[in-house]
């Protein structure tokens, strides 16, 4: 088993290192927020993520465990897991690499000859080649293992991850490379788990042209669902024919508000961004409409919910069901159902939004609106009720109970999770993106 340090204990780097030491590795976390570090060293996760506390605990109790904010504590570990974050630099669609180059930079003094450093950080392609110039100065290697998880399935993808890739250099360092993690993730790769070992640019393509492909396969069928509602077509039946075409497939044509979160989003737009700096803009001119397209949704949502209260938000209650950008997680960046509440309240309407884990982190975003966790009381009183994240407690509300609790019986559904009839029948006036 190795010795790993994680050099960032956010979502991706506390995830990591409870998984690699459920693996049986003996791994520090290293993180310069202390309350951060704080949390973990207690076993609680400082975001919602379903299993992490779990893995925290069981991983701390074999005590292979532990989390630092000294990075003096990376020395002695064979392999150095860069985690950190890669956001969009202000005012500019380029990623702000500052994180990961301030974590190579520190971890620089204390590597020896026979280390590895694994990024596993989303960053624009040549990043790897950069730092490697770097990291082989101390005679230690290095290699880029792209993540790819899920929010809400992140244990699951890190222990059980669909495909495994190494960016490693050439010849002999590369050989050795891809020895090294073979044995870090030897349980995942014994199991079957695909492995494709590649050049640095390529893992580096991975990640971003696969985040690239799924945005566009959602703003696909948004767009659809545009149309849809011009034709008075029905965009879920649309979804539902195309996708058992098995060239085309089901997954990610859920027509709805769109995407948001800490990752598509920025992610896209800093692959525009460097393709433009090596000169292939063009490539990936299309990634513009997928941005629009999925900003586009967020203003039809608003429109539809006007429409639901006779035209006018002024004096009307709105109830927004969900605040995370997605179920189970309380992340609440770039997040398309508070982008919707702050629009609906800037017209005029008291707006409650209800969350089950995000109200905490979306007051802090938005602390003008009302938060409610209780659904029955969030309900309370409502003049239009919006599903905009689609949570299973809000995709099993109950329309007979729930008319018992609002003032007008009006539901935007921003998901398309909900079955029409029923809420019609109920004696609901119910509305969804894409469908008649």
């Amino acid at each position: 088993m190795a010795k790993i340090s994680v050099i960032g204990c956010g979502y991706l780097g506390a995830v990591h290192a409870a998984a690699m030491a459920s693996l049986g590795h003996d791994v520090v976390g290293i993180d310069v927020d202390e309350r951060k570090i704080d949390s973990l060293r207690r076993a609680e996760a400082p975001f919602f993520e379903p299993g992490l506390e779990d893995l925290l605990a069981r991983a701390q109790t074999s005590d292979n465990l532990a989390f630092t904010t000294d990075v003096a504590e990376a020395a002695g570990a064979d392999v150095h897991f860069i985690c950190v974050g890669t956001p969009q630099r202000k005012g500019e669609f380029a990623a702000d690499m500052t994180y990961v180059d301030a974590a190579v930079a520190a971890l620089l003094p204390h590597l020896n000859d026979t280390d590895l450093v694994v990024g596993k950080s989303t960053v624009p392609v040549g990043t790897a080649a950069r730092l490697a110039e770097q990291v082989t100065g101390t005679g230690a290697a290095l290699a880029w293992n792209p993540e790819f998880l899920r929010e809400g399935h992140a244990v699951e993808d890190t222990v059980s991850p669909d495909r495994l890739i190494y960016g490693v250099p050439e010849g002999e360092a590369g050989a050795r490379a891809t020895e090294v993690l073979d044995d870090v993730y030897a349980s995942i790769v014994d199991s079957g788990t695909p492995r494709l070992v590649m050049d640095y640019a390529t893992a580096e393509l991975v990640k971003t042209a696969a985040n690239s492909f799924l945005a566009t396969k959602i703003s696909f069928i948004n767009a659809m669902a545009e149309l849809c509602e011009a034709a008075g077509a029905d965009v879920t039946q649309l979804a539902d024919a195309i996708g058992m075409d098995d060239r085309i497939g089901r997954k990610f044509l859920n027509a709805g508000l769109g995407f948001g979160g800490g990752c598509l989003p920025k992610d896209i737009r800093a692959f525009m961004a460097r393709a433009g700096e090596l000169g292939a803009d063009q490539a990936v001119a299309f990634l513009r409409e997928i941005d629009s397209i999925n900003m586009r949704r967020r203003v039809r949502m608003v429109d539809l919910a006007r429409e639901v209260v006779d035209g006018s938000f002024i004096g009307k209650r709105i109830t927004i069901l969900g605040a995370a950008f997605k179920p189970n997680s309380d992340d609440v960046r770039d997040s398309p159902a508070l982008a919707v509440a702050g629009l609906i309240a800037l017209q005029g309407a008291v707006v409650t939004v209800a969350d089950p884990q995000a109200v905490d982190n979306a007051r802090a975003m938005f602390p003008d609106l009302e938060y409610e966790t209780d659904l029955k009381t969030a309900l309370t009183g409502a003049d239009a009720v919006l599903l905009l994240t689609e949570w299973q407690e809000y995709r099993s509300l109950d329309p007979a109970e729930s008319a018992a609790l609002v003032r007008q019986q009006a539901i935007v559904d921003g998901r398309n999770v909900l079955d029409p009839v029923v809420w019609r029948e109920a004696g609901w006036t119910y509305r969804a993106l894409g469908r008649p």
